[in-house]
């Protein structure tokens, strides 16, 4: 049973367009599903279902969460292969740590495939040298998964954030999701303990569980994110329609036949998301062989999510007319937090590349 009541649900929401208006974190928000156990490790299906409900009432609050649930499941869908390396982050989350994604970096195309953050040697564990962008939470978290080259392999880890050498400036002003405060860090020699260093591959595309399980949990969760934010656009493109009167016609919106087809046309798009979403999500948490299919499905229903989001967050600005373009306005938000979809791996260049090399194989 999901721990987003209703009550809190509702509290989440009234909240949502004053962090927005202020560019302020969603201290509130955090505190409350803390405090109702929403960080706590659970199966990846029920945490994309429950994320698609929260981005619904909070998109910015949904995605900065996502980045904790992210470091969760991937440590769940690791133990449930029998891998136990990160089974201490699935107590430290029940403990009440908060874990952020540390991975992006400017100029970084490659995404997990190569780094520029440096990773030296040092007695104990690593010292990570870098500059990580995008990193959402930025006030809160407390346990930060980063990662940095050294030779001619990349090693992943995880840093404190009372860690000598990690400095988040104050710098995220954006056009949306605002309230995830997804600030940079910068790493000047940050030590990683040993114990806390939780890969070591090649530089490349790896097919290692712990590079799965990051691909499989990020992108579901995204993709869940930008879904439900088209759920929301689209009860509200209802709303507006049955709302609305033709002086021409006298007649409400909602009987209006072009009005009818784009809200038709917005469902038509949404409707695929779930199945594709779900069932790709319950194959995840039931150990299913997808093969070298895995990625293209992952990497696919992540950029169907967020492009059919975008175009019924478009759908619905154009149902509700001139009153959704107001700053004030709820749609005029989805508009903005809809756009950073756009930003996340795999970005569409990327995807189109995935899909091609599994039916084409590698480009000559």
């Amino acid at each position: 049973m999901s721990t987003l009541t209703p009550d809190l649900l509702g509290r989440i929401r009234s909240r949502a367009a004053g962090y927005d208006r202020d560019n302020a974190f969603f201290d509130e928000d955090l505190d409350e599903l803390r405090a109702a156990g929403y960080l706590a490790p659970r199966p990846l299906l029920e945490l994309a279902r429950d994320q698609r409900l929260l981005a619904a009432h909070a998109p910015a609050t949904a995605l900065g969460i996502n980045m904790h649930l992210v470091w969760v499941s991937v440590a769940t869908v690791l133990h449930n292969r029998g891998d136990a390396s990160l089974d201490w982050v699935l107590d430290d989350a029940a403990a009440g740590e908060l874990f952020a994604f540390g991975n992006s970096e400017p100029g970084n195309d490659l995404v997990l495939w190569d780094s520029l953050t440096t990773a030296t040697p040092v007695d104990g564990g690593f010292a990570f040298t870098g500059t990580k962008i995008f990193t959402s939470l930025g006030p809160a978290w407390t346990r930060l998964g980063v990662f940095g080259r050294h030779g001619d392999e990349l090693v992943h880890g995880f840093l404190d954030r009372s860690s000598p050498g990690v400095t988040t400036l104050d710098d995220w002003d954006t056009l949306g999701m605002r309230a995830t405060q997804s600030r940079t860090t910068l790493l000047d020699g940050a030590f990683v303990a040993t114990e806390r260093i939780s890969r070591t591959l090649p530089v490349g595309p790896n097919a290692d569980p712990f590079v799965f399980a990051i691909f499989s949990s990020f992108l579901l969760l995204i993709g869940s994110v930008y879904a439900g934010i088209a759920d929301r656009a689209l009860e509200l493109a209802v709303e507006a329609a049955r709302q609305r009167t033709s002086l021409k016609t006298g007649l409400p919106y909602a009987d209006d036949p072009d009005i009818r087809w784009r809200l038709a046309d917005a469902a038509l798009a949404l409707d695929a998301l779930r199945p594709d979403l779900e069932s790709l999500a319950a194959d995840v948490d039931a150990g299913t062989d997808h093969g070298a299919a895995w990625f293209r499905y992952l990497t696919g229903a992540k950029h169907r999510s967020t492009e059919a989001a975008r175009r019924v967050v478009d759908q619905a600005m154009r149902v509700a007319g001139g009153s959704g373009y107001r700053s004030s306005s709820e749609l005029a938000r989805l508009q903005r937090d809809v756009l950073a979809g756009i930003y996340h791996p795999s970005d569409t260049e990327s995807v189109h590349s995935t899909v091609a090399t599994n039916l084409l194989g590698p480009a000559a």
